[in-house]
């Protein structure tokens, strides 16, 4: 079964200290004021945070998954997701998670060592 805008939203807002607030006119979800995730503009794709320098081999590794915007992602730490790529809810919260460590606060992330990456 395909993964949700509801299910991205539910798991979201699971995570530690998450809030769900628009930006530009998309659900956007956010830890320590900082946005982690954002829906598309058609609930089929998430962009997540990602360092620059794993985007390549993500999107290389499974381009059918993972993708840039062209155009918009190149200069910011983010890669889109196909939410009808991911396998499950268990994979989409293992990406949500990572994303989410990347923006949390340090001692927030740190307080929560079962959110550690793996």
């Amino acid at each position: 079964m395909a993964v949700t805008a509801e299910d991205v939203r539910t798991t979201a807002l699971s995570l530690p200290d998450s809030s769900e607030k628009p930006a530009w006119g998309m659900p956007a979800f956010r830890v320590g004021g900082r946005i982690f995730a954002a829906l598309g503009d058609d609930d089929a794709s998430l962009g997540v945070k990602c360092p620059r320098e794993d985007r390549a081999e993500l999107i290389a590794a499974e381009p059918e998954k993972f993708f840039l915007r062209a155009g918009h992602d190149d200069a910011y730490a983010w890669l889109r997701v196909r939410l009808g790529a991911v396998e499950d809810v268990a994979e989409l919260r293992a990406i949500l998670v990572d994303s989410w460590l990347q923006a949390a606060p340090r001692r927030l992330a740190a307080a929560h060592p079962e959110l550690a990456r793996r």
